[in-house]
């Protein structure tokens, strides 16, 4: 069953893990031939967005990624939007992503819009 708040948890809970091996026991969630694309990176498979996820954590030290707003979903299709801030801080990005969740529950494929930066 697919429940977009769950997937959209999920989603940000693996972005935010800065342990490499809690990650990949996250990345259990998306499908092992996964895409993720954005304005600024891409990462093919569970290993490469793993990778993605551990350079992109590198350059933003200290900053986590939370919901700005409800989720939506239907059928497999899920749409959110987050921001990226410093534990006590303004955000320094903004963006809203979509995701599309396989037969099987796992997130297939991830396509990301920058929303214009910190607002």
């Amino acid at each position: 069953m697919n429940d977009p708040d769950r997937i959209a948890s999920l989603y940000l809970a693996t972005w935010n893990e800065a342990d490499e091996a809690q990650r990949h026991a996250l990345l259990d969630g998306w499908a092992e031939d996964a895409r993720y694309v954005d304005p600024l990176m891409q990462g093919e498979g569970r290993e490469g967005i793993s990778a993605m996820i551990a350079a992109a954590r590198s350059q933003f030290p200290g900053h986590g990624f939370a919901l700005t707003g409800p989720v939506d979903g239907h059928g497999g299709n899920i749409r959110f939007s987050w921001a990226l801030s410093p534990d006590s801080g303004e955000p320094v990005a903004r963006g809203t992503d979509f995701v599309r969740v396989n037969e099987q529950g796992r997130i297939a494929e991830v396509v990301g819009f920058l929303d214009g930066g910190a607002a």
